[in-house]
């Protein structure tokens, strides 16, 4: 087992139609304001971007992200990485009810940043932990984003 490698998988249930959330998950420069374990991001060009996350653990996570798909109709957006982490990640994101939005997250990721790789034989659990933290304020920010967006749009 690579104890570098990492497959996860969260689901998100936001009360918002999957138009909007696609639209709101398509502005990668927008996520700070929303989901605060991502710190900053730094638009490289129209299709990329880097970022600077951290959770609960005191690392910060430094990655370059390319757009990779973008398919609006089956409302799919998936990134290419490199740098501290090195994989993909995919939002796939599907009517859940009456105007709301089941989003489904998904990545794999080889760890590059020494540090973590040093301390991954018995810190493993940790980091994965501090993903699901992650995750969970993730979606609580992205619940009271979505909030305001609607009723600006409504406004």
């Amino acid at each position: 087992m690579d104890l570098r490698a990492y497959r996860f998988r969260s689901v998100w249930s936001v009360p918002a139609e999957p138009g909007t959330v696609y639209a709101v998950l398509r502005e990668l420069g927008e996520y700070p304001r929303w989901w605060r374990e991502v710190r900053t991001v730094r638009r490289i060009d129209d299709d990329t971007s880097e970022l600077v996350c951290r959770s609960f653990l005191p690392y910060d996570l430094s990655f370059v992200s390319s757009r990779a798909r973008e398919d609006p109709f089956a409302r799919v957006l998936e990134a290419t990485l490199t740098g501290d982490l090195e994989g993909f990640s995919r939002w796939t994101i599907r009517p859940d009810g009456r105007n709301g939005s089941r989003m489904l997250f998904e990545e794999e990721v080889v760890t590059n940043k020494r540090s973590l790789n040093l301390l991954a034989p018995i810190a493993r659990p940790a980091f994965t932990a501090n993903h699901t933290l992650m995750m969970r304020s993730g979606e609580r920010g992205l619940r009271t984003y979505l909030a305001g967006y609607q009723a600006a749009l409504k406004g």
